[in-house]
């Protein structure tokens, strides 16, 4: 099982980081150890003082493929969840100013919290008009909607499957939308897919 990544999706978001909008999708991974057991806290890492919560869309590949066109692009996912690309934004813009790669700052333990159940395409009734959102401590932080998205999920996929083979299992997390900040031990962070809570993490 890969974990699979998007960054710079959301111009809103490109925007507050004060990055470039990029030509193609620009891709991160994560190891499998990123994933918290269901259930689990968040605990704050001591190598880190600047932690960000980034809520996203994931995608659950269904099928094996490379090269895939981005018109079948469709028939390779079949469930839609929550996660969060937890990033420590210290070592990342450490690692960033001396032109280093930043997987510590993506990939560290427990840096992948993902909702419980994976809701099922077929109940989408629009792929390119799903609503999320993220509250801190009862206060919406982030909102985002699939459509806002750069690259959608049939050129995502499509592109990613032209270097990396997609497996059964497959996660990929699909970018942030602006609003992205730090958590501290205490907060609660809840995830809604929709006006569905699916969600739940507490930082300790």
């Amino acid at each position: 099982m890969k974990i699979l990544c998007i960054g710079r999706n959301y111009a809103e978001h490109i925007a507050e980081l004060n990055n470039e909008t990029p030509d193609e999708p620009v891709i991160f991974t994560k190891p499998e150890t990123a994933l918290l057991q269901r259930g689990m806290p968040f605990f704050y890492p001591d190598f880190s003082t600047d932690i960000h919560h980034e809520i996203e869309l994931v995608l659950r590949v269904s099928k094996n493929g490379k090269n895939i066109d981005p018109k079948f692009a469709h028939t390779y996912f079949d469930a839609i969840g929550l996660g969060i690309d937890f990033t420590a934004r210290d070592l990342q813009s450490k690692a960033k100013a001396k032109g280093l790669p930043w997987d510590l700052a993506k990939g560290f333990d427990g840096s992948a919290p993902l909702s419980p159940t994976f809701k099922p395409v077929a109940e989408f009734a629009d792929l390119a008009n799903i609503n999320f959102h993220l509250e801190v401590n009862g206060e919406v932080k982030q909102r985002g909607n699939s459509g806002m998205m750069l690259h959608n999920f049939a050129a995502q996929i499509a592109y990613i499957s032209r270097f990396i083979t997609l497996k059964m299992g497959d996660l990929i997390f699909t970018g942030t939308p602006s609003g992205v900040g730090p958590v501290k031990i205490g907060d609660q962070l809840t995830g809604y897919l929709e006006d569905e809570k699916v969600l739940e993490l507490a930082v300790k």
